[in-house]
């Protein structure tokens, strides 16, 4: 079940750490926090949010030793200062981050499914679409207008965040 997690979840990992082999290792060791959770008997609802939950949570105990590891003396360091975690991952910038990705995946989810399929594949498996429409056995027209039919949900998503104001979808 974790495996088709993967692939996104690398991805998300490696925009965070702008390093491919340091991505893997920390989805690598949440997957086992997952499992070891599962494996103990833990009753876990949501597998997706578990693993994006302890994902977060390695990249900010990583964060936070690598800042640690820039001082000379850590004792000579006051409990109040502390670096605090970036931006993206303080608790009110997660939760908006979080409903933003709740509705996008929706949109997306909303979509047909050889639609959904074609775009997911162009833009998060980051394949062209030659390379999507031999995979689907279709042609690449049609995987251009299915690709153009996700762009355009999403951006109609985008307007509607924006207008309902709950989050920032980012920039425009």
């Amino acid at each position: 079940m974790l495996e088709r997690y993967h692939r996104e979840l690398l991805n998300f990992l490696a925009r965070q750490v702008n390093d491919r082999e340091t991505a893997a290792d920390l989805a690598q060791e949440s997957y086992v926090r997952v499992l070891n959770a599962q494996q103990s008997g833990q009753a876990v609802l949501d597998m997706r949010a578990l693993l994006y939950r302890t994902a977060r949570n390695l990249l900010i105990d990583q964060h936070r030793r690598a800042a640690l590891r820039r001082h000379d003396d850590l004792d000579a360091i006051p409990e109040d200062q502390h670096p605090p975690a970036p931006q993206h991952l303080q608790p009110d910038e997660a939760l908006a981050s979080q409903q933003v990705i709740r509705t996008y995946v929706a949109a997306i989810e909303a979509l047909p499914p050889r639609c959904r399929e074609a775009f997911v594949l162009h833009v998060f498996d980051d394949l062209c679409h030659a390379q999507v429409a031999r995979r689907m056995g279709i042609s690449v027209s049609m995987v251009e207008k299915h690709v153009v039919r996700g762009m355009v949900a999403c951006k109609l998503c985008e307007r509607r965040l924006r207008q309902d104001g709950r989050a920032d979808p980012g920039p425009a």
